[in-house]
């Protein structure tokens, strides 16, 4: 008997086909849609540039980015403190392809309306290839609002904040054409508390705005610990203040900001996000002393839109895996997609994923008219309304994209288990769900003329039965202020989908909308793939899977 002949067992057969070098933006038709819908037609070959970078190069990085982790050298081999984190050749590519794009300057370097759309668009796509990188590139981009809040700093920092390229080199910011900026405010003993923050600021000679001081302190979390300069807080005599931390001295040495370590998380693994100490770290203070948490909000406002935009983004790609595979497997004779409840699954699946990028998008134009007090307190609100709702969905949905796929989903040579572990840290970084829902009460309560605005956007319904009663329950339940702190997380999630089903209802897709305001705001299950009866899903399965494949 010869054995070879049974060397091969059997044929590889009912196997997807690659999605290798796929052009992310091509195949996502929502995408395409609403970003022309919402002012970003000018930058569709920009856009559709790096789809084709995203779901290639990139998307090998990704892998490999993750599969390397940063490590950390707190010295050199001469002994020498250096507090290095060393990051692989992919992690470079990744930020390098980013920088050079504009994905933190676009609309600071080239205003014009869709600016941010646009941005927001390329971010979508960038985030499914690598979601890690988004660290850096997020806190570049949403420092510039703050910066600007320091003239005399931002003359100097901003030309190489918005500059289009990178350098990774760990010397000081005059020896480099383009710089990237980090974020340390939270402490052990505070965390989302940073007013209870013991760090302290001292002041090298004169006091105030744009002036020098020494910090001494700990911060609990340091995102991106080799950006160039962060932006921090420390106490003065007036209380907490917001102060521009840079790496390096002005006379090259480097400086008094320590490294203690790396955290082990649970995603996020290209990334490295660190515990560092403060040893009279010089700083200077940026806008008014004693205001250092209203000067800090003009970062983390972008920072929370960047949240939305990446979970966003994870559950598309998500969605995409999962469309994909059961377009093209079989079982018991039939593709997985055009079995009822696997339609009823993945329809809801889109729902989702579409709703949310919906969302994000429409909360990127109001970013792009800001001068107009309407979109200003719409973005005031729905900052917090989309950071809360879309970074809660993104774990489920992601998990239940997984299954789609059985196990093919579950192991780490599919791209599902890095989204599953990455989506937690958009619902938690920058403020957890409950300190967004107390955020929405605030802007609400507090700033005048807002709640005006959510119903003016609501509108009455848009002819929608459904969505009229609901936005007169939600209108109802806001007049109702007993317990209204209890209730945060419903009322939050109330405004969430009311917003999402009215821009639903607006872009003109009846398959979507409808399907949409059915399991959204009817009584359907609670879990996804219990759509109601009667609903093209069909439609939406199709409008959702990538084509020519």
């Amino acid at each position: 008997m010869n054995l070879h002949q049974f060397a091969e067992t059997h044929d590889v057969t009912n196997q997807p086909p690659s999605l290798d070098g796929a052009n992310l933006y091509r195949i996502d038709l929502p995408l395409q849609q609403w970003s022309q819908r919402f002012g970003a037609g000018w930058a569709q070959a920009r856009i559709d540039e790096y789809g084709g970078l995203a779901g290639g190069p990139l998307m090998e990085a990704g892998f490999l980015a993750n599969q390397n982790k940063p490590v950390f050298s707190s010295h050199d081999r001469y002994g020498h403190r250096v507090d290095l984190v060393e990051f692989h050749p992919a992690y470079h590519q990744l930020m390098r392809t980013a920088i050079e794009h504009g994905l933190p300057s676009l609309p600071w370097s080239h205003p014009q309306p869709g600016a941010h759309v646009a941005r927001a668009s390329m971010t979508y796509l960038h985030s499914q290839a690598e979601a890690g990188t988004g660290c850096p590139l997020t806190m570049t981009f949403a420092s510039v609002p703050a910066l600007r809040l320091q003239p005399d700093l931002a003359e100097r920092w901003m030309p190489k904040v918005l500059a289009t390229e990178y350098d990774p080199r760990n010397v000081g910011m005059a020896h480099k054409a383009g710089v990237t900026l980090g974020m340390a405010m939270t402490e052990k003993q505070g965390g989302t508390d940073v007013r209870a923050n013991t760090t302290k600021a001292f002041p090298v000679g004169a006091r105030g705005p744009g002036q020098a001081y020494e910090l001494v302190g700990h911060k609990w979390f340091c995102s991106a610990p080799m950006c160039d300069a962060f932006l921090t807080l420390a106490q003065t005599d007036k209380g907490l203040t917001c102060f521009l931390l840079p790496r390096h001295r002005p006379d090259d040495t480097r400086n008094q900001f320590y490294i203690q370590r790396l955290k082990n998380k649970l995603g996020n693994c290209s990334n490295a996000s660190s515990e560092v100490e403060f040893r009279g770290a010089l700083a200077w203070m940026i806008g008014e002393e004693g205001r250092g948490v209203p000067t800090i909000i003009e970062m983390v406002a972008m920072t929370r839109f960047d949240c939305m935009v990446g979970s966003s983004a994870l559950m598309r790609q998500a969605l995409t895996q999962a469309s994909h595979h059961c377009a093209h497997r079989t079982v018991g004779g039939r593709l997985l997609s055009e079995q009822p409840l696997m339609q009823n699954v993945l329809a809801d699946l889109a729902l989702e994923s579409e709703s949310a990028l919906a969302l994000s998008l429409r909360m990127g134009r109001a970013l792009d008219h800001l001068s107009d007090e309407h979109e200003a307190k719409f973005a005031r609100l729905v900052t917090a309304v989309g950071k809360y709702w879309i970074c809660k969905r993104a774990p489920v949905m992601i998990n239940e994209a997984a299954e789609c796929m059985g196990g093919a989903g579950y192991v780490e040579d599919s791209i599902l288990p890095r989204l599953y572990r990455e989506a937690p840290v958009n619902s938690t970084w920058e403020g957890s769900g409950n300190v967004q829902c107390l955020d929405v009460l605030r802007a609400l309560s507090k700033e005048p003329g807002v709640l005006d605005v959510l119903f003016n956007e609501l509108g009455d319904g848009h002819g929608d039965k459904r969505l009229a009663n609901h936005i007169h329950q939600l209108q109802a339940a806001f007049k109702d202020t007993d317990d209204i702190q209890f209730r945060a997380r419903q009322l939050t999630e109330d405004i969430a989908v009311g917003l999402q089903a009215k821009l639903l209802l607006e872009a003109g897709n009846s398959d979507v909308s409808d399907a949409f305001i059915a399991s959204r705001l009817g009584s359907t299950g609670r879990v996804y793939g219990a759509l109601p009866r009667g609903l093209n899903v069909e439609a939406i399965v199709t409008r959702s899977t990538p084509q020519g494949f």
